[in-house]
C-alpha cells in the first residue's frame, strides 16, 4: 500500500507560492510532501528556484501533520555535509520529527556554480558515501572528527538535535548508487519505476526500507492544453538520468530537448483529468516494490483545481487502488 505525496517543485514557483501549495497538499489528503533542491530550474521557461531550506522551515510551521522530506539535497560541492547535517537536524526540530533527508550525488546544473569543476561520476559516488558517513555520524551528537579523502570534519558538534536521528534517504539510479543507498541510507529514493533497483536494495541490506518515487502529472480540464504545457516545461525529464546529471544550465537542456515532441512528453506524463491514467501510472510504482510516490503537478497554472481534483477524484481512486 504506497504513500501517496505531493511534490513542492521549486524550479516552477516562487518561495511563498510552495508554503501555500504545502498547505492545499495537507489539507486535500496527500500522505506527505517532497521539496526539490536546485540552484537553476531545469529550463528557463519553469522561472523559479528558491532556497529550498528557508521554504521547508516556513511549511514546518504552517502544516500540522505532513511528513516532510529533500527530493533531493546533494551534499557533495555545492553544500558541504557538515552544514546538510546542521540544517537537517534543524528541520527535525522544527517539524517535531516529520522530517526525512533525502540525498543524492547530484547534478552539473546546481553543482558547477561554485566553480571547482564536476567530477566523473566514480568520484561523485566516493564523495558522496563520505558525505553520507559524514552526516550521520554528526546526527549521533557529541564532538564528532572525520577524516576522508574528500571530506574533513573537525571537532564539530551539532547542538540542536531532534529527538531521534533525522532519517536518510538516498537516491539511486544503477548498482554503485543502490549499493550505497542499501549500506548507509534509512530508505532508497529513485525516479522510474525500476523494479530490479528496489530488488537490489532489499537484497544488499535495506528490505524493509521505505522506498521513495516520483511521477509527473500535468492535470487540466483540456488534455490538449496538459499535453501542451507538459512539452514547454517537463521536456527536459526525456533525456534520462545520464544526461540530466552532466549538463551545465538551463539553455543546455534546452538544446538538447529541441527535437522532443509533445506526444513524447505525453507518453511519460499522464495528461488532462482522467483519474484512471495517473492510477495506472501509480500502479507500476506499487508493483515495483515502491512504498511512497510522490506526484508532481507540472506547472502552477492549475495548482489550485488539482488540489480539489485531488481530493475529490485522484485520491479516492488511488486508494481504491490499494484495497
Amino acid at each position: 500500500m504506497a504513500e501517496i505525496g505531493f511534490t513542492l517543485m521549486s524550479e516552477q514557483s516562487p518561495a511563498k507560492e510552495l508554503v501555500e501549495d504545502a498547505v492545499a497538499a495537507e489539507r486535500a489528503g496527500f500522505g506527505y510532501a517532497v521539496v526539490s533542491d536546485h540552484y537553476f530550474p531545469w529550463l528557463e521557461e519553469m522561472g523559479h528556484s528558491p532556497y529550498a531550506w528557508s521554504v521547508l522551515g516556513a511549511v514546518a510551521q504552517t502544516t500540522e501533520r505532513l511528513p516532510l522530506m529533500t527530493y533531493v539535497t546533494c551534499p557533495i560541492m555545492r553544500y558541504h555535509p557538515a552544514v546538510v547535517a546542521q540544517k537537517a537536524a534543524t528541520m527535525g526540530v522544527l517539524s517535531d520529527g516529520r522530517f526525512t533527508l533525502g540525498v543524492g550525488a547530484g547534478e552539473n546544473l546546481n553543482e558547477h556554480v561554485i566553480g571547482h569543476g564536476w567530477p566523473p561520476v566514480n568520484t561523485r559516488h566516493e564523495m558522496f558515501r563520505e558525505a553520507i558517513e559524514v552526516i550521520k555520524e554528526l546526527f549521533q551528537g557529541g564532538y564528532r572528527n572525520y577524516r576522508g579523502e574528500y571530506f574533513d570534519i573537525d571537532s564539530a558538534r551539532l547542538f540542536d538535535l531532534p529527538e531521534r536521528p533525522v532519517p536518510v534517504a538516498v537516491a539511486a539510479s544503477g548498482d554503485q548508487s543502490v549499493d550505497i543507498a542499501a549500506e548507509l541510507g534509512d530508505g532508497l529514493v529513485a525516479t522510474d519505476p525500476d523494479g530490479s533497483l528496489v530488488e537490489r536494495f532489499a537484497a544488499s541490506g535495506g528490505e524493509g526500507k521505505p522506498v521513495y518515487g516520483q511521477l509527473a502529472v500535468c492535470y487540466d480540464p483540456d488534455r490538449d492544453a496538459a499535453v501542451e504545457r507538459a512539452h514547454r516545461l517537463w521536456r527536459w525529464s526525456v533525456a534520462g538520468w545520464k544526461v540530466m546529471s552532466e549538463l551545465p544550465a538551463p539553455v543546455n537542456f534546452a538544446a538538447a530537448t529541441e527535437t522532443v515532441r509533445p506526444e513524447d512528453v505525453a507518453e511519460k506524463v499522464p495528461c488532462g483529468a482522467d483519474p484512471g491514467a495517473v492510477v495506472e501510472a501509480v500502479r507500476k510504482y506499487a508493483e515495483a516494490g515502491f512504498t511512497h510516490i510522490a506526484l508532481v503537478q507540472i506547472g502552477r497554472e492549475r495548482q489550485r483545481e488539482f488540489f480539489e481534483w485531488s481530493e475529490k477524484e485522484l485520491l479516492p481512486a488511488l486508494r481504491d487502488l490499494q484495497t
